[in-house]
C-alpha cells in the first residue's frame, strides 16, 4: 500500500500541481493553435491534411447524421451513417451534439461541435496529467512530460482517444491506491471507449499471480466485465448491427495508416487474414510478457508490464492512426521517465505525423500536391520506421530494467528492491509464483 506520506498534501506538492497546471493550460492553448487554419477556414479536403488539421469531430458530426439530430446506436441509422466506434465514443458525440444550438451542417455548428469536444478532451488530458502525477510516487514532476508531450498537443483533437488514456491513467492510480474494484470499473469504462485499457488486465493478472493474490485479479476483472456489459448491452439490445459495427470493421478493415504490414500485401492476405496473423503474434508477444513477469529476478513493475503490452499491441496493429502516440505517453513516463528517451521518441513520432498528413494531402488532392516528387511517399515510409524503431527501443530498455531494477531510475535509492509506487494490493507480498530461465528460482504455488 501507499504509504500515508506519500499521498499526504505538502506546499511542494501544492507548488508542483500549479506547475503542471500551467504546463497542461499551455499545452492546450498549443494545441488550438495548431489546429487554427481549420478552426477559421474549415475542414475541408485537401486544405485540412495540407495544414495537418484534420479531425474526426467535424468530419463525423455531419457524416454520421449528429447534426441531423440522430443519436449513435439509438434507432435505425441513415445509410452510411452508422458510428463506427466503441459505445461510449458514440455517447459522448450524441450528447455534445444536442449541445450544439440551431440545426442543419453549417460551418458555425461544426466549428461549435469540435470546440466543445476539444475543450473536453483538454480537461481529460489534466486529469491525466494529475492521475499520472500521483501515480509515479517519489517522482511525481515527470508528469510535465505528460502535460508537454508534442504527441499529445499535435493529435489531441483528431479523435476521442484521449478520453479513454484519461480512464486507463485513472485505472492505474486507482489499483496502485489499492483499489482492485474500483481500478476494474475504470478498465470497463476505458474499453468500452477503446479497447486497449482492457490490456491493462494483464499487467494485473500476472502480478497477481506471482504474489499470490489472485482473488484481487478476480475482483478487478469481475469488476470490468461488469462494468462494461453495464454500458454496452441497453445498446446491444436496442440496435444490435450498430453495436457489432466497430468489431466487424475492425475485423474486417484492410491494413492501413503506418501499420507495418503494409510491408506484407505480398502476402496476399484480406483484412481478416491480417486480423488473424495480428491477433496471433500479439498473444505471443503477451505470453512472453508474461513469462518475463514470473521469471525476471525481482517483479515487475506495473507500469512497466502495460507499457510492454499495450506498445506490443501498438506494433503488431493494422493499423497505427497518429493519435495513438498517446495511448503510450502516461506508460511511458510511469515505466522508464528518461527525458532524453522520451525527448528521442517524441521527435520520431511528430516526424511520423508531419509525413502522415503530407501523404493524406497528396491523395486527397488527387497527386496534385506533391506532384513530380516522391520525397512525401520517402518521408511517410521513414516516419513509419522511426515510429517503430524508437517504440521498440523503448521496450528494449524497459525490459533490460526489469531484468537489471538497479537501473530502474524509479526504484533508484528507494529502500527496496521491488518498490512500485503503483503496486497496491500487492505491496508488501513476496513471491509464491515463479518460473526459472530469467535469474529467479522457479516458485510453483499458486495462492487464492
Amino acid at each position: 500500500m501507499t504509504s500515508t506520506a506519500e499521498i499526504r498534501p505538502t506546499p511542494r506538492t501544492s507548488r508542483l500541481l500549479w506547475i503542471l497546471l500551467a504546463a497542461t493550460c499551455l499545452g492546450a492553448v498549443l494545441s488550438v493553435l495548431a489546429v487554427q487554419w481549420c478552426r477559421i477556414n474549415g475542414w475541408t479536403d485537401p486544405g485540412q491534411h495540407v495544414h495537418m488539421c484534420y479531425s474526426d469531430f467535424a468530419l463525423l458530426f455531419t457524416e454520421r447524421g449528429l447534426a441531423a439530430g440522430h443519436f449513435p446506436f439509438l434507432g435505425d441509422a441513415p445509410e452510411g451513417q452508422a458510428m463506427e466506434y466503441p459505445v461510449l465514443i458514440g455517447v459522448v458525440a450524441g450528447v455534445l451534439s444536442w449541445l450544439v444550438p440551431g440545426t442543419g451542417e453549417g460551418p458555425e455548428r461544426v466549428l461549435a461541435f469540435y470546440d466543445l469536444n476539444h475543450a473536453l478532451v483538454v480537461l481529460c488530458w489534466l486529469g491525466t496529467v494529475l492521475a499520472t502525477a500521483y501515480s509515479a510516487g517519489r517522482r511525481r514532476s515527470d508528469a510535465i512530460l505528460v502535460a508537454l508531450a508534442p504527441g499529445i498537443v499535435l493529435t489531441l483533437s483528431v479523435n476521442w482517444d484521449m478520453w479513454a488514456v484519461f480512464l486507463g491513467a485513472l485505472a492505474l492510480l486507482l489499483w496502485g491506491r489499492g483499489r482492485p474494484g474500483w481500478a476494474g470499473v475504470l478498465i470497463g469504462l476505458g474499453a468500452a471507449m477503446k479497447l486497449y485499457p482492457l490490456f491493462f488486465f494483464g499487467a494485473v493478472l500476472v502480478l497477481c499471480v506471482r504474489s499470490g493474490r489472485l482473488r484481487s485479479a478476480v475482483t478487478t476483472l469481475s469488476a470490468a466485465a461488469a462494468t462494461w456489459l453495464a454500458v454496452n448491452l441497453p445498446f446491444m439490445i436496442a440496435a444490435f448491427d450498430q453495436w457489432a459495427l466497430f468489431y466487424r470493421f475492425s475485423s474486417e478493415r484492410e491494413v492501413s495508416f503506418s501499420s507495418m504490414w503494409l510491408a506484407f500485401g505480398w502476402l496476399g492476405l484480406d483484412g481478416e487474414g491480417f486480423s488473424l496473423l495480428s491477433n496471433g503474434l500479439f498473444l505471443l508477444c503477451c505470453l512472453g510478457v508474461a513469462y518475463l513477469a514470473w521469471a525476471a529476478p525481482t517483479r515487475p513493475r506495473m507500469a512497466q508490464l502495460c507499457f510492454l503490452i499495450v506498445a506490443s499491441f501498438i506494433l503488431l496493429g493494422k493499423v497505427y492512426s497518429p493519435q495513438f502516440v498517446m495511448w503510450l505517453i502516461p506508460l511511458v513516463v510511469l515505466a522508464r521517465p528518461q527525458v532524453r528517451g522520451f525527448v528521442v521518441w517524441q521527435a520520431a513520432e511528430v516526424f511520423h505525423w508531419a509525413a502522415v498528413w503530407l501523404m493524406s494531402a497528396k491523395i486527397t488532392s488527387g497527386g496534385e500536391f506533391g506532384a513530380g516528387h516522391h520525397l512525401i511517399e520517402a518521408a511517410y515510409g521513414l516516419g513509419i520506421v522511426l515510429h517503430m524503431a524508437t517504440v521498440i527501443y523503448l521496450m528494449v530498455q524497459v525490459v533490460r530494467e526489469i531484468l537489471h531494477p538497479e537501473r530502474d531510475v524509479v526504484r533508484r535509492g528507494a529502500p527496496d528492491d521491488a518498490y512500485d509506487p503503483l503496486a497496491g494490493v500487492l505491496a508488501g507480498h513476496g513471491d509464491t509464483f515463479a518460473l526459472p530461465g530469467l535469474g529467479r528460482p522457479a516458485e510453483l504455488r499458486l495462492r487464492w
